[in-house]
């Protein structure tokens, strides 16, 4: 439950610090005192997003902490456990929101994303908002809270994931059907280049090394004259120059005998003679290799010819050709895995399968559920003065669809003579939001969520009705820890727990007090409920009647808020 709620800076309020109580605790105040600052205070600590507006003028940010004690929920300590969160001592939740709108969030001191701070607190407070009659009305909500109520989330989260694949399967099957024509013309293009290029895959892979033997060939009778005119200026007898050099050295060894100055000069020249006998021998092996061979120019013609006429048609050079030849062949391996249908409908007839299977076991916890729910939200309605009403929840089969395999409406009659229609067309405005307030109450009781806050969700009601609204919320009181922020002294009269907001207006600020109310104290805001400024003997009897009745009159504990203007 939840222990004490800290404000600082948040909106219009400076500081606050609230302790609660277990059972039913009503806030009560004049309008304007600042009741839903708390619940909006609460919503923000428990994930709901943070605007930069909320934090009070002129402070660096807002911060809200709100402590909850978790004596009797595993469930809770299983999530902090598994989250690495601290949870010996209870639970401490944390949100701060600078100015510039940057917000920040904290569980037993450790930093955790916005959707952990959300999960978390989903599992702590349940909030009514006052305007939750009219989201009633919406076939989505209706859907949703029958599924809350069934305890049936989790498979209807999973029927809309099989939904999904299921829908991703039909249409890629009807793709596959609609642009076979397509597939077919793009398949015989690729069939037909592929034969086109694949007989050059060698000559491809080697194109290189053809365009130099074709260099060759092409110039092989210059080359073989220029060989033989090298190997004759080397060799010959009388100028070559091989035999120049021979004379040259024996000249430079007659000198050295005489003066060894010449050592050096002595021993390039040696190996100037080495060097050119290597070059001998060199075009000597090259030269035996050249030979015309008009065959072998002719086909080396024809296979480039042949190359450079494919790689013109399909504006590529000769490497990129290959690059294309192996995207060509992946191409056509994703076609033929369209064009395989059989495979295809295989797929989506599994997944229409996976997808019926979820929807049944979805349908089988619907249809338990809702006859449960009709019977609880009737007698709830009993309870707020619809004793003759009927509630009931209609699964009518429909076609498949993202949520399963029926369309689900709430149903209500507010005379057993009158045949249950639906909310929009037949309950007024008072009723509908009676009818919300059972609805919302039965789902609480349901759920193990321990903290349940209603924020004038008694709007439009009084008298008897509002009465009975108080019992209501009291009983729930009795297993859950409840708030309930309400202009009804019937409604406040039920309270274990008595906070009341007011303002003090000073020179420069206004300061907001909450204050808990007990036994005089408590009677006299009870009797301002009743008959507003002017508080009468009167309306003092009726409020003590009010509070005996209720067998209540006890309060909490709180402190100050201070609030600027």
């Amino acid at each position: 439950m939840l222990r004490v709620l800290s404000i600082r800076d948040f909106v219009l309020v400076e500081s606050l610090d609230l302790d609660f109580a277990p059972g039913m605790t009503v806030l009560t105040g004049e309008t304007g005192a600042g009741k839903s600052i708390l619940v909006d205070a609460l919503s923000l600590v428990l994930g709901d997003r943070a605007e930069s507006g909320v934090v009070r003028s002129g402070a660096k940010r807002a911060e809200i902490s709100a402590e909850f004690a978790l004596e009797n929920l595993p469930s809770v300590q299983a999530w902090l456990s598994e989250n690495g969160l601290d949870a010996e001592e209870g639970c401490l939740l944390r949100r701060t929101v600078e100015a510039e709108g940057r917000s920040r969030a904290f569980v037993n001191g450790s930093p955790v994303t916005l959707a952990q701070l959300k999960e978390l607190g989903e599992q702590l407070v349940d909030i009514h908002g006052q305007h939750a009659h009219h989201a009633l009305l919406k076939p989505s909500v209706q859907r949703e809270l029958l599924d809350e109520f069934a305890n049936a989330q989790a498979e209807a989260a999973a029927t809309l994931e099989a939904w999904q694949v299921w829908q991703a399967a039909k249409k890629r099957l009807q793709s596959a059907r609609e642009e076979a024509g397509v597939r077919l013309l793009e398949k015989e293009g690729l069939e037909a280049a592929l034969a086109e290029v694949g007989p050059l895959l060698d000559d491809l892979r080697a194109w290189d090394e053809m365009q130099a033997e074709h260099g060759r060939q092409a110039h092989m009778s210059s080359l073989i004259e220029a060989g033989s005119q090298l190997l004759a200026g080397l060799e010959d007898e009388e100028d070559g120059v091989l035999r120049r050099i021979g004379r040259l050295q024996g000249l430079m060894q007659d000198m050295l005998e005489k003066d060894t100055g010449l050592a050096e000069e002595k021993a390039l020249l040696d190996a100037a003679l080495s060097n050119l006998e290597e070059v001998r021998h060199g075009v000597l092996r090259y030269a035996d290799r050249l030979s015309l061979d008009p065959e072998r120019l002719a086909e080396l013609d024809r296979r480039m010819a042949e190359v450079h006429r494919v790689s013109r048609k399909h504006r590529s050079s000769a490497a990129e050709l290959l690059e294309r030849h192996a995207e060509w062949l992946k191409r056509l391996d994703r076609l033929a895995a369209e064009d395989d249908i059989e495979s295809m409908e295989a797929d989506a007839v599994r997944a229409e399968k996976d997808f019926l299977a979820r929807a049944k076991k979805l349908s089988a916890k619907r249809q338990r559920a809702a006859g449960e729910l009709g019977k609880t939200v009737s007698q709830a309605m009993a309870e707020l003065s619809l004793a003759d009403g009927r509630f009931e929840t209609r699964l009518a089969a429909c076609e498949p669809h993202s949520h399963g395999l029926e369309e689900i409406a709430f149903l209500v009659a507010s005379h057993a003579s009158l045949q249950p229609g639906p909310l929009d067309k037949v309950a007024s405005g008072g009723e509908l939001s009676r009818i919300s307030l059972a609805i919302q109450t039965a789902l609480s009781g349901q759920a193990g969520v321990p903290t349940l806050i209603f924020d004038e969700v008694d709007v439009g009601i009084g008298g008897a009705v509002a009465e009975a609204v108080g019992r209501r919320l009291a009983r729930l009181g009795a297993s859950r820890q409840v708030l309930v922020v309400t202009h009804l002294p019937q409604v406040a009269a039920h309270g274990r727990q008595h906070l009341r907001v007011s303002k003090l207006a000073g020179s420069d600020k206004v300061i907001s007090q909450v204050a808990p109310l007990n036994g005089e104290e408590r009677v006299r805001e009870i009797a301002r409920m009743l008959g507003g400024k002017e508080i009468t003997e009167t309306t003092l009897r009726h409020a003590r009647e009010m509070l005996e009745t209720a067998g209540t009159g006890k309060g909490g504990r709180s402190k100050t808020v201070r609030r600027e203007a």
